[in-house]
């Protein structure tokens, strides 16, 4: 498990991912086979007997049988109190030999900083099942969630996204964008791209978003980095550029790894950063001209810290 809701959860859980963390939810079922006499009626309670070591990282939820159970919005946190636990089959209950489903949740938090938290822990909840028509305890039975201890993971995810007037950022395997016909002159371009003048070109820049969010880290800001991991073919006709304002400055984007370009040291978990993609396209005319279709990739990292 992990706040982000990254990658393929257990056989017979469904991850929902939320605003501040995700959760992880299952059904099971619930009836009785004795103790209950003919005519006579049993509700469910629960509460977390042995919480989890890490309450603020792991948080059990649960979702009573008069719900399907399938959305995050119908679970509420385990209690742990045993002197009020919380309904999991309301009064009046059911008879001998009925079966109901509900629900049981483990709720994984956003959690960065002094509480991050990552390995595994484990909790047992204890159930009771009392006569409604006596108030007599029926039975209590435990489930040990152990078998094998519930994991969490840290998780990073950068994400790129289009931006408000700018190009449109096309996800697949990696995202694509298109400045389509650019020239040396700035003329006629394409709609989400502005142009200004540099010195020997000009630039076409467009706004776009970075998305970031990690959770489980002992730092609550993580840096961002780029640089251009497959040049133009023509890196003195075309250029790729970086500013934090529309206005620019507009400055070269590192061409290796260890001279990427940083975008930011202080990108806050699920913070969305405003930056403009920048192309350079030379003016320049005689045997070093260049007219055609090229392309170039820029690679992103996110470290945290």
């Amino acid at each position: 498990m992990n706040a982000l809701g990254i990658g393929t959860p257990a056989a017979g859980v469904t991850v929902i991912p939320l605003s501040n963390g995700a959760i992880y939810l299952t059904s099971y079922s619930l009836f009785v086979h004795g103790g209950l006499p003919a005519g006579q009626t049993g509700f469910v309670t629960a509460y977390a007997s042995t919480n989890f070591g890490h309450p603020v990282a792991l948080i059990l939820e649960s979702c009573p049988s008069s719900s399907s159970c399938n959305a995050a919005a119908q679970f509420s946190t385990l209690s742990t109190n045993s002197g009020a636990q919380t309904t999991v089959i309301a009064p009046p209950g059911i008879a001998k030999g009925v079966t109901v489903n509900a629900g049981l949740a483990i709720f994984v938090p956003d959690n960065n900083g002094v509480n991050a938290f990552s390995g595994t822990d484990s909790a047992v909840i204890t159930f009771t099942m009392t006569n409604n028509n006596t108030g007599s305890v029926i039975e209590t039975l435990q489930l040990s969630l152990n078998n094998p201890n519930e994991t969490l993971q840290s998780a990073v995810q950068l994400t790129l996204a289009s931006a408000a007037g700018g190009l449109t950022i096309s996800p697949a395997a990696d995202y694509a964008m298109n400045f389509g016909n650019v020239n040396g002159l700035g003329i006629g371009p394409a709609t989400g791209l502005t142009t200004s003048a540099a010195t020997g070109g000009v630039v076409y820049s467009t706004p776009y978003l970075l998305q970031a969010a990690f959770s489980d880290q002992s730092s609550t800001t993580a840096t961002i980095k780029t640089f251009v991991s497959s040049p133009f073919a023509h890196p003195t006709v075309l250029q790729l550029r970086d500013a934090a304002a529309s206005t620019g400055p507009f400055n070269n984007i590192g061409t290796t790894a260890g001279t990427a370009t940083q975008i930011t040291n202080t990108a806050a978990n699920r913070s969305t950063i405003t930056r403009f993609l920048g192309l350079f396209v030379s003016n320049i005319s005689g045997a070093t001209a260049f007219s055609g279709s090229d392309s170039a990739t820029l690679t992103f990292t996110m470290t945290v810290p």
